[in-house]
Formats: structure tokens, C-alpha cells, sequence
């Protein structure tokens, strides 16, 4: 029902879901790369699973539950996912500084795999900036200037961002092409969990709750020991229900 909710809030609907549409739930919009978000969340969660002892049943079963739907969505590629890989990796080797710290991009692993993730400064409409106090001063004046005027033009020069900064500021990635709305509607229906956005927002969750986890301890023992029979009633057989005879 939740895929037609999402077909039904399309305007347009074609082969491709627009990003930014209407689900068809409240509050949640199509996601623009699903798959690649849910390999690295995916991938991180199993990473910070290995701070956990591998007897803890927590870690069993997460770990479970995220290599399963991991391998769904690794299953299912793009066209021309592989083209594009080979390329983005072209223009990631030819502009190193664009992943230095003052970069755009960064570089980094999880569960073997490398993903690099981009930052972008949003365009800024002075017309929409909020006046901040600061005095307005009597606008440069224009034409040539004598020797005392360029006397300070020098070192304002050489104060200008370096070439490699600049470069790196504007260094773009060609986005990864994106699923069809079949894929997408096979990869909701393999897993089971509602729309793939639902999937990723349980995805973030589960990658934020490992940190809990781990430092919570939740696999060492109580510092105080649960009463005798306190769980025995959630255990199969542990209670009659009302249908039961007495």
C-alpha cells in the first residue's frame, strides 16, 4: 500500500522518482541517492558492531538483520553504476587537495569500503542576509589610483586564497546515477519495511544506537541480579491467557 501512496503523490510520474517529491507520508520526501546512503550506514553499523563481544546477542542479531539487508541493496545496481565508479574514482585521483582538511569532500572507510562524501557552500542571496550591525561603509572609488592608494594593494594580494584552495572549493562530483522506480519498488518489497526512505531513517537510528550501546556495556552482567522468574513470564508456555483453563 505505502509504494501506491507514493506513486499517488507523484505529479509526474516516469521511470525515475523525482527527488525531493512527496512519499505520500507526511513529513517524508523522496531521497535522492537511497542506495548508496543505506551501503554506508549499513557498512558503519558494522563497523561499530566490533566493539561488541561477538557471544552479545545484541550484536548477533543487529549484525544479522544489516548484513542481510545490506546484500539486498548491494544486489541491485544502477545503469551505468560501474562507468560512473571509474570515473569519480578518475576525478578523485586528479584532484587530491579538493579531500584535504580545508577541502570540499572527505575520504573514508567503513567495513572495508571506501566512500567519499562532499560538502558544498550553499549560495548565499544578500538580499535575504539579516543586517548584522556592522556600519555601511562609502562605496571604492573607481579609476586609477596614485602610489599611496596602491601602496596596500600588495599584501591584500598575497592574502587571497591559494590556487589549491580555490580548486578544491570548486571541485564538484558527478552524482551517482540514480535507481528506477522499479528498482526501487523490488528493493521496498524485498525487505519489507515500508518505503526506502522509512528504511534509511531506521538505518540512521540503528547506526546512532551501536554508540549507546557500547557505551552502556549492555553485554556485561547486572550490577543487580534480576529476580528468580522475573522474565519467565515472556518465555513460551510462561503465562496463560485468559482462553486458558484454570
Amino acid at each position: 500500500m505505502r509504494p501506491a501512496l507514493r506513486l499517488l503523490a507523484a505529479v509526474k510520474p516516469g521511470q525515475f522518482l523525482e527527488s525531493g517529491a512527496p512519499t505520500g507520508l507526511t513529513g517524508l520526501f523522496t531521497h535522492p541517492s537511497p542506495r548508496s546512503t543505506l551501503i554506508y550506514l549499513y557498512s558503519g553499523t558494522l563497523d561499530k558492531l566490533k566493539a561488541v563481544p561477538e557471544y552479545s546477542v545484541y550484536r548477533q542479531s543487529t549484525e544479522a538483520l544489516t548484513r542481510h539487508r545490506l546484500s539486498i541493496i548491494e544486489s541491485v545496481k544502477p545503469e551505468g553504476f560501474d562507468q560512473w565508479a571509474a570515473r569519480v574514482r578518475k576525478q578523485i585521483e586528479a584532484h587530491p587537495d579538493a579531500f584535504e582538511k580545508h577541502g570540499t569532500g572527505i575520504k573514508h572507510s567503513a567495513a572495508g569500503k571506501d566512500f567519499v562524501t562532499t560538502r558544498y557552500a550553499e549560495e548565499v542571496d544578500e538580499r535575504e542576509e539579516e543586517w548584522d550591525s556592522e556600519p555601511i561603509e562609502a562605496p571604492e572609488l573607481e579609476g586609477v589610483r596614485n602610489s599611496a592608494e596602491r601602496k596596500g594593494q600588495a599584501e591584500a594580494m598575497q592574502k587571497e586564497p591559494a590556487m589549491a584552495e580555490t580548486v578544491a572549493r570548486e571541485f564538484m562530483l558527478e552524482p551517482e546515477p540514480p535507481l528506477t522506480m522499479e528498482q526501487v519498488n523490488d528493493l521496498e518489497n524485498r525487505i519489507g519495511a515500508g518505503l526506502i526512505e522509512e528504511v534509511i531513517q531506521v538505518a540512521e537510528g540503528e547506526y546512532q544506537l551501536v554508540d549507546k550501546m557500547v557505551e552502556s556495556k549492555v553485554w556485561e552482567e547486572l550490577e543487580e541480579k534480576a529476580p528468580e522468574g522475573q522474565w519467565s513470564y515472556f518465555e513460551r508456555g510462561g503465562a496463560r491467557t485468559s482462553t486458558q483453563a484454570p
